[in-house]
């Protein structure tokens, strides 16, 4: 069947759809921290988040879109069965993202996106389509492709565990003889926290979008190699900063005050660490999940204080989530795929 155009736009749609719900699921992540221990009023906190998550895509660069884009290999594919493919990830991605909405759990965007993508091109045009990356690694060190996405996925939770751990201890010691009216200034400093967390969040996960939507127009011929447009990047830093202005008010519950009670440094610790391993991650090109960093280091910060404080079965929950994330995507992907090929290819 010939490519139709109104295919690829529908596609291109879709994945506006799921930036939006990326932004709208991942508001948790930053807007929780700051409305617990009242730095902010939830109005402040969402146009704070707003403004530095649309900063984010424009000024943070591709490195992530690239090693997105890298992963999958649909050159050889007949277009229309390329762009079914992206459009049945996208889909499994978007439904996995509601559905973890809807229980209030924070699941990771950018699991559901990749396991979205896998289950459809695997079913779609097998395995060899699947950049494995771990050959290059072995021979010359270099990461790349789905070994360099898991690894990022899978480490940088545990670092943002270790490093709000250590952060928070540290913190600690030196402001054991402070005054009670330094909260006063580490609420004040929550504001460059958010905002910091805030375009980290944008920098890293608007990319991913950026990604499909330019792998949409490579297959389709709309352009000749992948090189991010700039266009791209203005609608996604868009669609991703609408989903936040919304927000996600039932995951704010889970993160804010479901996981360790925050207060003002726990807070800020949480920020600075969090925002932290996520800016890194996209520097170096390496997707992670935002949900899963600042969960983790509000884990590692409660640890470090009072570890039977922690509310574990919430964190086993969660942990669960992210392990469940990536089959459930590829297989509403899947599925997807074969209903979409039925009646398209």
């Amino acid at each position: 069947m010939e490519l139709s155009w109104v295919l690829v736009a529908g596609c291109i749609a879709l994945l506006v759809l799921f930036d939006f719900t990326n932004g709208f699921h991942d508001t948790a992540n930053m807007v929780a921290i700051v409305v617990a221990c009242r730095a902010m009023t939830p109005t402040q906190a969402i146009l704070i988040v707003s403004g530095f998550t649309f900063l984010g895509p424009l000024l943070g660069g591709t490195a992530v879109a690239n090693t997105i884009g890298g992963f999958v290999t649909l050159d050889d594919l007949p277009a229309v069965m390329g762009i079914s493919v992206l459009l049945a990830g996208a889909t499994g991605a978007i439904l996995l993202n509601v559905i973890t909405w809807r229980l209030g759990l924070p699941s990771s965007s950018s699991h559901a996106l990749v396991g979205g993508l896998c289950g459809a091109v695997l079913v779609a045009a097998g395995s060899e389509h699947v950049v494995l990356g771990w050959q290059a690694l072995i021979r010359d060190g270099h990461w790349t492709g789905l070994t360099k996405i898991f690894a990022t996925l899978i480490f940088s939770p545990l670092l943002g565990f270790t490093f709000g751990w250590g952060l928070h201890r540290m913190m600690r010691i030196m402001l054991r003889r402070a005054h009670p009216s330094a909260n006063h200034t580490l609420r004040r400093l929550q504001w460059f926290g958010a905002a910091w967390l805030a375009f980290s969040h944008g920098a890293n996960d608007a990319q991913k979008t950026m990604a499909i939507i330019t792998l949409v127009l490579v297959v389709s011929g709309a352009v000749p190699h992948f090189a991010v447009p700039f266009w791209v990047i203005l609608l996604c830093a868009s669609a991703i900063t609408l989903g936040t202005t919304f927000g996600g008010w039932r995951i704010v519950r889970t993160v804010g005050f479901g996981i360790y009670r925050l207060r003002t440094l726990h807070a800020f610790d949480s920020q600075l660490a969090s925002a932290a391993v996520i800016t890194a991650a996209a520097l170096v090109g390496g997707p992670v999940s935002t949900t899963h960093v600042v969960s983790s280091t509000i884990m590692g910060i409660g640890t470090a204080e009072r570890p039977r404080a922690v509310r574990w079965g919430k964190a086993t929950e969660i942990l669960f989530t992210w392990f469940v994330t990536l089959p459930a995507s590829a297989l509403l992907a899947a599925i997807t795929y074969l209903l979409v090929a039925r009646f398209v290819i």
